[in-house]
């Protein structure tokens, strides 16, 4: 069962996400940015966070640190969002977006372990793809259309 997050938590990752998502939508210094995230199923479910900034659902995952892979990064994404550790996974493909911000997303099929846990960033659920698809921020619908599939 997911622990509680602290209220001021859950305002400061709103107000720090929006403000980055803004600037950098408007600013991208650094051209594309590296990210990674995670498509983990449960039978005909898929895991989700449910963000602390309003913005909607997103996989777990998120932007890659100087020098990580991308397998290394979208490790680090779902324990932190989740609490969940990788056990297996496997890379399916890469695109590019420019919606909300110009990024290179990474795509991996995973297995996890551990029990789930919310984070700041927000609250893990597991979904079916119809429950997903009208709130999943804009930049990962590409990575939803091509798992759906499969």
């Amino acid at each position: 069962m997911a622990q509680p997050i602290g209220a001021m938590k859950r305002f400061l990752f709103r107000v720090i996400a929006r403000t980055a998502i803004t600037v950098y939508s408007h600013l991208p210094i650094f051209g594309h940015l590296r990210a990674s995230v995670a498509v983990l199923r449960k039978d005909d479910l898929i895991l989700i966070i449910d963000r602390n900034d309003g913005r909607g659902f997103s996989f777990p995952g998120g932007l890659a640190h100087l020098g990580e892979s991308a397998e290394q990064a979208m490790r680090r994404e779902v324990h932190e969002e989740t609490g969940l550790q990788i056990e297996k996974c496997n890379f399916l493909f890469e695109y590019r977006t420019s919606l909300d911000i110009l990024c290179a997303i990474s795509v991996f099929d995973a297995e996890a372990s551990g029990s789930l846990m919310e984070s700041w960033e927000g609250t893990p659920r597991w979904l079916s793809v119809d429950e997903i698809r009208a709130r999943l921020v804009a930049s990962q619908q590409e990575a939803l259309k091509r798992v759906a599939r499969t």
